[in-house]
């Protein structure tokens, strides 16, 4: 490739130590982010949702092809039919879709089909992902879709936490009817659904461990 088609990587190497002290500054904070249920109604700036999915939208992807898009709801009216859709789905799940040991993992988390947090939160974003993008009436392939998105969701969740927001990943399977409500184009299909606010002043998490690091993790050295 020639060299007209990069330019200079803008780093500055920081110390070994200054590595390490961020490293376990990061490691404290992430240790502390939970997925809530119960989320206060405050208001959330628009401003600061923006920078939240322009962080996201910062991840890599197959061939830089950015195979996602990003929905910001608020509307209290489009966030109603959006839990009752929910809901709707999230009911068949519990009475008949789900299997009895899926019902039986879930009973640690106090879950039902009820999902009031969908209108409680101030904002859900709805993550989209493009198998293919639209040029006109062609198809452009795009290459680990998933993945992509997938990677660019875990920046996504990351930045919510870190200034101090908590979400949810909520996935109500199927998805398709949030394609219909915010009216997609043909080539997205819903991927995840992540209410984003303040929790609740009185908010309960389930009493959950992470695995140990041994469980996680290997050293070939």
């Amino acid at each position: 490739m020639e060299a007209k088609d990069h330019i200079p990587l803008l780093y500055h190497k920081p110390s070994e130590a200054e590595i390490l002290q961020r490293s376990e500054a990061l490691l404290t904070c992430m240790k502390l982010r939970r997925s809530v249920r119960y989320f206060s109604d405050e208001a959330v700036p628009k401003e600061l949702i923006l920078q939240l999915l322009q962080i996201a939208g910062s991840a890599p992807s197959g061939a830089n092809k950015q195979p996602w898009h990003f929905v910001a709801v608020s509307n209290p009216t489009l966030k109603k039919q959006i839990r009752e859709a929910a809901e709707k789905e999230e009911y068949l799940n519990y009475h008949g879709r789900m299997s009895d040991e899926w019902l039986d993992d879930l009973k640690a988390f106090g879950t039902d089909w009820h999902k009031p947090f969908l209108e409680t939160a101030p904002w859900l974003i709805i993550v989209f992902k493009k198998p293919y993008d639209l040029d006109g009436d062609q198809q452009v392939k795009n290459y680990y879709v998933s993945e992509s998105v997938g990677i660019a969701s875990g920046f996504l969740i990351s930045a919510i936490h870190q200034v101090g927001l908590v979400t949810l990943t909520h996935t109500p399977s199927p998805m398709n009817f949030l394609e219909r409500l915010l009216d997609r184009p043909k080539n997205e299909k819903a991927y995840l659904l992540l209410p984003v606010g303040y929790p609740a002043e009185d908010c309960l998490v389930p009493n959950i461990q992470r695995k140990d690091k041994e469980d996680i993790i290997s050293f070939l050295e």
